[in-house]
């Protein structure tokens, strides 16, 4: 992955091959990413506009389905504009991993949106896919945790379901770790945190603008 922003140097980097693997099998992964200049100003970002009341309530749904309800989710989200040189080389690193992917893969990922999550003490998602109904919109998801010394007892791990009720496992939201999965095949939800734990969930999407007005705002599409 050689896309490098200025302002900014040393993008993660992961062995793309085992993640386009594990996405053929299984459907998800984590990686760790290594700790950078760019995850430290995510980090310090997320903190910031957490502490200024920037970040505001989340929800379920799009236009008319839109409604907030604090028995599914409890999360503050703020979506990613690319105006610091953190967001711009997070964003450059989305494209690296979707330039990736659709080589190995095919997916026809067209486009990137994301958002910075916080979970405060007593916060959680409760099961759910990432695709909205009717649509084939978001493929692929990603979750960057931002969260140093995060110990079990903490919480707010990521849980993977397969079939029924069955769990596949959980992912502890540690500093520099990287889940990936398919949007639409992988359940989880996001276990209760008992401390304010901060990440940015982001979803590549097929070219579906017309189906998802609110992309053409949020998503940044890619050039031929």
């Amino acid at each position: 992955m050689s896309l490098l922003p200025s302002g900014l140097t040393g993008l993660p980097a992961f062995d793309i091959g085992i993640v386009c693997d594990a996405l053929s099998g299984p459907g998800y992964i984590a990686v760790r990413l290594t700790d950078t200049e760019m995850l430290g100003a995510l980090r310090q970002e997320a903190r910031a506009l957490w502490q200024d009341d920037a970040l505001k309530p989340a929800g379920i749904g799009r236009a008319e389905d839109h409604e907030l309800t604090a028995r599914v989710r409890r999360d503050k989200t703020k979506w990613l504009d690319g105006s610091t040189p953190g967001q711009i080389a997070y964003l450059a690193f989305a494209e690296a991993l979707r330039q990736n992917v659709n080589a190995r893969l095919m997916l026809g990922l067209f486009a990137f949106e994301a958002h910075f999550a916080v979970y405060e003490s007593g916060g959680f998602y409760k099961r759910h896919v990432d695709s909205f109904r009717g649509a084939r919109n978001r493929v692929l998801s990603t979750v960057l945790y931002l969260n140093p010394d995060w110990r079990e007892g903490d919480g707010g791990h990521l849980r993977i379901y397969g079939e029924g009720d069955s769990v596949l496992g959980e992912l502890r939201p540690e500093f520099a770790t990287l889940a990936v999965f398919l949007s639409e095949e992988i359940p989880h939800e996001v276990t209760i945190s008992h401390r304010e734990r901060f990440s940015i969930a982001g979803w590549h999407r097929c070219n579906d603008l017309g189906l998802a007005p609110a992309l053409q705002v949020r998503a940044l599409p890619i050039a031929p």
